[in-house]
């Protein structure tokens, strides 16, 4: 038994890991829960969903990451429920004591009230995510190959992207690429070069949280 402070983390991302390593000096004892035994690096999950990576090469494991912290514990659990005037973790499968307590669970896609669209439009927050925009771009491809109605296979061969962000812009770039580059001599019937790519955002310009110079050089 320990009487040092016990702080929970929950959430393995880049805040939960952050904050983990900032107290790795001092007298605390750290437990760092997630339902997941890994850390994603999620900047690259564009490269997942576009075939440029496997989904091994932006994970690590968390224990592997934290071994030399000795003040720090990895749980793997998933959370349900927050006791806060209890100061208890509510776990799929029991319940954690802390004195302290860090929620750092990230972000999800929004939809505005229309979680019905998510069928439609996946969000790209996961290797999950990533392996079904995957699946969803080769699919449309072998689509328009078969495909003998010239408008069906424009459609097969259009791919929206909602949201100017880094994310998007990189994957529309990728997909471009792969488009006119990677499977240029993969089909018979289509010219994946003439598949089209529809960039949405809200604003009127891509990357909003750059300087206009920078984002006027990555629209062209």
């Amino acid at each position: 038994m320990t009487d040092r402070q016990r702080v929970v983390i929950v959430g393995g991302g880049f805040a939960g890991l952050n904050a983990t390593r900032s107290l790795r000096r001092a007298d605390v004892q750290v437990t760092l829960v997630d339902r997941r035994n890994f850390h994603l690096f999620q900047p690259l999950l564009y490269q997942v969903a576009t075939g440029g990576l496997s989904p091994g090469n932006i994970a690590a494991p968390l224990r592997s990451i934290l071994r030399r912290q000795r003040n720090v514990e990895v749980l793997l659990a998933e959370v349900t429920d927050f006791d806060l005037a209890g100061r208890r973790l509510k776990l799929a499968d029991g319940e954690l004591s802390y004195d302290t307590l860090i929620v750092c669970t990230g972000s999800q896609t929004g939809y505005f009230g229309r979680g019905e669209w998510a069928k439609a439009a996946p969000g790209l927050k996961s290797i999950e995510d990533a392996l079904d925009i995957r699946h969803r771009i080769l699919s449309a491809f072998e689509a328009a190959e078969r495909e003998t109605d010239s408008q069906r296979r424009r459609d097969w061969l259009t791919f929206v992207i909602i949201g100017a962000g880094p994310t998007g812009v990189e994957l529309a770039g990728t997909l471009a690429e792969i488009a006119s580059h990677t499977l240029k001599y993969d089909y018979r019937h289509i010219n994946p070069a003439d598949a089209r790519i529809v960039l949405v955002d809200l604003a009127d310009r891509v990357l909003t949280a750059f300087p206009p110079d920078l984002s006027a050089a990555a629209a062209s």
